[in-house]
């Protein structure tokens, strides 16, 4: 039987890779990966997750939300080798930045490490360190690099 926890984990999964509407898409969703469940149980994680709607009304994690107002505002360009992002914020903002995409708890990432206007985050691999770095540059709206 799965647990709360590994149907919750399944279910910030599902939020950051499609664009979920209802409850009952979540419902529809989580049986399809194997967590069959009821709307009541589903509307209970998404308070639990606190998970909100976007204006276009589609779910979305707090710490994402958190994230991508942290990388819009703050961050000025990002660089990627291999396994590695460099990520480059205003001044004083740095650590701000890592610790949101700390507490994003971004699949494959390792951690940060921040100075004052530079974000190192470490992944696991360069397939993670590019789909992480599309995330950022989305959540900035493409136009930095």
């Amino acid at each position: 039987m799965a647990t709360r926890e590994n149907r919750q984990e399944k279910m910030r999964q599902i939020v950051r890779k499609r664009q979920i509407r209802t409850q009952h898409e979540l419902v529809e969703a989580l049986a399809s990966e194997g967590y069959p469940c009821t709307q009541a149980t589903v509307s209970r994680d998404v308070e639990d997750l606190k998970l909100s709607k976007t204006r276009e009304g589609h779910y979305v994690l707090a710490e994402d939300q958190h994230l991508q107002r942290m990388v819009h505002d703050l961050t000025d360009n990002i660089t990627r080798t291999g396994n590695l992002l460099l990520i480059h914020a205003q001044g004083g903002t740095a650590p701000g930045v890592a610790g949101a995409i700390d507490l994003a708890h971004l699949d494959g990432v390792l951690g940060t490490v921040s100075g004052d206007t530079t974000v190192l985050v470490v992944c696991e691999n360069e397939e993670v360190a590019i789909a992480v770095e599309g995330k950022i540059r989305y959540f900035t709206g493409g136009v930095k690099h």
